[in-house]
């Protein structure tokens, strides 16, 4: 008398099988959950550190690398930082787009870089906020590289000229004038001071090697070598 009772075969693959898929899940949720997890947990670690030396909240990115292995190894192979108010020294109202090279995040004593570059724009209206009561207004030009302030109420122009000598931003005072006449030397020199600092002001070991002005404002390029951020809040000392 024959039966259509499946064979004890079939039922151990079928078994096997289920037992195999449910596996596979399993490991798919645990290794999304884990990604997701050390990239949340990186991001941050490393997002503060960062605004703790740009002294403003920043996008950060990452490349293709899995986070969970970075959590592992603690090596990052690029992290893209934008912000667009950034305050380096005295200057605020900077836009940031930044990469960071070779980063380290398992030092004890805070992340390491291995080398990074930048682009920066600063704004006119930035500019005029950075400096103040002092100036009311100011104009750029692509054509002559350089800068009208309109100082004490509009009634006198003072002309800078930024530029970079021997690796360091230079500032030139091309002319100031008060109603023909000639605009106060202290007043003149407070204003190409703070000028100044701000445009030499960057962190994280970064120096400028190119500088244009815009029609727009000043776009800086920056790039730096080796450098380690401090830890940023965690009184342990320990990396990410």
């Amino acid at each position: 008398m024959s039966t259509n009772a499946p064979s004890t075969s079939r039922i151990n693959r079928r078994a096997l099988l289920i037992a195999l898929t449910v596996v596979a899940v399993l490991l798919a949720t645990v290794l999304v959950g884990g990604e997701a997890y050390a990239r949340h947990s990186v991001s941050s670690c490393i997002s503060s550190q960062f605004e703790k030396e740009m002294g403003s909240k920043i996008n950060v990115s990452f490349g293709p690398k899995p986070m969970l292995v970075t959590w592992i190894d603690g090596k990052v192979p690029s992290v893209r930082v934008n912000s667009d108010d950034t305050k380096f020294g005295p200057a605020v109202g900077m836009v940031v787009h930044a990469v960071f090279r070779d980063v380290d995040v398992a030092d004890r004593n805070g992340s390491t870089i291995g080398s990074s570059s930048a682009d920066v724009t600063w704004s006119n209206e930035g500019i005029r906020e950075t400096l103040g009561g002092m100036v009311s207004s100011v104009r750029s030009s692509a054509g002559s590289g350089m800068l009208t302030l309109a100082v004490l109420g509009g009634l006198a122009e003072l002309q800078l000229k930024p530029q970079i000598k021997n690796g360091t931003v230079e500032v030139e005072t091309m002319s100031a004038q008060l109603l023909g006449i000639g605009v106060p030397a202290d007043l003149v020199q407070s204003i190409v001071d703070l000028f100044t600092r701000s445009l030499q002001s960057y962190p994280l070991g970064m120096t400028a090697t190119n500088l244009q002005v815009t029609d727009s404002g000043v776009a800086v390029k920056l790039a730096g070598g080796h450098t380690q951020l401090e830890p940023a809040g965690n009184s342990s000392g320990a990396g990410c």
